[in-house]
């Protein structure tokens, strides 16, 4: 049973790092921070936002995934014209690997119709490296034959990392009801060069971009006001394989917030939120695999926290007339 239980865990975590070869990291609150793979979405509204995203994937499994979003974002305007900006910043923690990135985000936003027709850019670099002397090499003459190899020339030996620019772009449309978006990461596709040391062999990897796809309507009954459902989709693929994330979110007073998601890749997830004071906006997932990972781990959890104040309130004036003076 022991060794049964060891191969579903190792099968499991061969999935989640296959998944994540393939993709950039996943968030289950993809829709309350955009900007974080779409830069089309970075100012978008009236606010200047501050906000942050932690998730903690497969919990209580050692060397399981780990990611920290942070971006900064705020919509400007020059002249008639409407412009969004902002900064964005992701560690990323997957087994053996590490992901560091800045980008400096831009958009430009049209008016069309009832809403605002963005296009945007990433401009800035990644970091990626891999622990290379934390790897488990199998020696030489285990087992009592000398079939196993003391290293592999394709996996450094020692820790490495390597930094080049990245870029990314996307489009975006929303209104006060629905919204729906495209982007595309890693368009340079990145190759990080990885130096060992002192043979002065170099080896490298080559970031593939993902593209998402991803949309959403606020739905409030008619006969219940205070009641609004809201719900979402994103598409993640790389064009070689994909996933899907589909939502469902239920606001009461436009200050209470729970919902459900599902993930086909394998997984549920519980969606609870509130805005604590004006501006101020608290976020909580709980994703659970629906496969036997379920039984080897806490799930994954995620905790979003963003704060929004308006910068484009229209001017005041001290100009008045009264009747007494027509």
């Amino acid at each position: 049973m022991k060794i049964e239980r060891y191969i579903v865990l190792l099968a499991g975590l061969m999935v989640s790092l296959f998944v994540r070869a393939q993709f950039d990291p996943q968030m289950g609150q993809y829709m309350y921070l955009p900007m974080a793979y779409n830069p089309a979405a970075v100012g978008e509204g009236d606010l200047m936002k501050v906000a942050g995203l932690h998730r903690m994937q497969y919990v209580d499994i050692q060397n399981a995934p780990m990611s920290t979003w942070f971006s900064f974002s705020s919509p400007f305007a020059i002249g008639k014209t409407r412009h969004g900006a902002g900064v964005r910043f992701l560690n990323d923690r997957y087994g053996l690997f590490t992901t560091q990135s800045l980008y400096a985000q831009y958009a430009y936003r049209q008016k069309l119709g009832k809403g605002y027709l963005s296009i945007g850019v990433d401009l800035g670099f990644v970091n990626v490296g891999f622990k290379g002397d934390s790897a488990h090499v199998v020696p030489v003459g285990t087992d009592g034959d000398d079939y196993h190899q003391s290293g592999d020339p394709a996996v450094p030996s020692s820790s490495v990392s390597g930094m080049r620019f990245d870029l990314g772009a996307g489009i975006y449309y929303s209104t006060p009801v629905w919204w729906v978006g495209a982007s595309y990461s890693h368009i340079t596709r990145p190759k990080v060069d990885w130096s060992t040391g002192t043979d002065g062999e170099t080896k490298e990897i080559t970031l593939v971009g993902t593209m998402y796809v991803v949309g959403g309507y606020h739905f409030r009954l008619k006969d219940h006001r205070d009641w609004m459902l809201t719900p979402s989709a994103m598409v993640m693929s790389d064009f070689a394989s994909w996933d899907i994330n589909l939502t469902l979110m239920c606001d009461y007073l436009d200050k209470y917030r729970w919902g459900l998601g599902y993930r086909i890749a394998g997984s549920v997830n519980i969606l609870l939120g509130v805005d604590i004071i004006s501006g101020l906006q608290l976020g909580y997932s709980c994703e659970l695999p629906t496969n036997k990972l379920l039984l080897e781990s806490y799930g994954s959890h995620e905790i979003y926290l963003s704060y929004g104040f308006d910068i484009l309130k229209p001017k005041r004036t001290n100009k008045y007339k009264s009747i007494r003076y027509l």
